[in-house]
């Protein structure tokens, strides 16, 4: 469901971009497009270095290990999913970058849902393969924003 998501929410960004200019984000455009391209850069490093912390815990299916422990290092000292937050800037950059205020509702609305259901079914698996440590992890925690959300 995420992948597909990601790729209808890349089109559709795309697509409503060309398709409707007069949506178009008037204000400092050139800006703008910088700021996405930033966005963007940040995102990834966030993500890569996120996975590059969890090392062999890492997995692209919701998936535990036998002998996994909570980690709370790096990034994930202060949030839960510091790759989905890159994967997340990475698209958000994405959609400003292009410039259009329906591109971005549209990108921002089908992630906003495809990562708010991942989201919940992966902390479910890690609560119950973890247990107590990982719900104590989860209070102290926030989900994708440090000290926000």
């Amino acid at each position: 469901m995420l992948v597909l998501l990601t790729w209808l929410a890349i089109g559709l960004d795309l697509t409503l971009s060309f398709q409707f200019p007069e949506a178009a984000i008037r204000w400092k455009r050139t800006s703008l497009f910088f700021i996405g391209i930033a966005f963007m850069l940040a995102g990834m490093a966030l993500r890569f270095y996120a996975m590059s912390v969890l090392g062999r815990f890492f997995t692209y299916y919701v998936a535990t290990h036998s002998k996994q422990t909570v980690v709370e290092v790096g990034p994930y000292r202060y949030i839960r999913h510091p790759s989905y937050t890159g994967a997340l800037m990475i698209l958000a950059g994405l959609g400003l970058s292009l410039g259009n205020w329906a591109g971005l509702v549209a990108l921002l609305v089908c992630i906003g849902i495809a990562y708010a259901y991942r989201i919940s079914v992966e902390e479910s698996v890690l609560a119950a393969a973890l247990g107590e440590p990982y719900q104590q992890y989860m209070r102290r925690t926030q989900r994708l924003v440090p000290f926000l959300f």
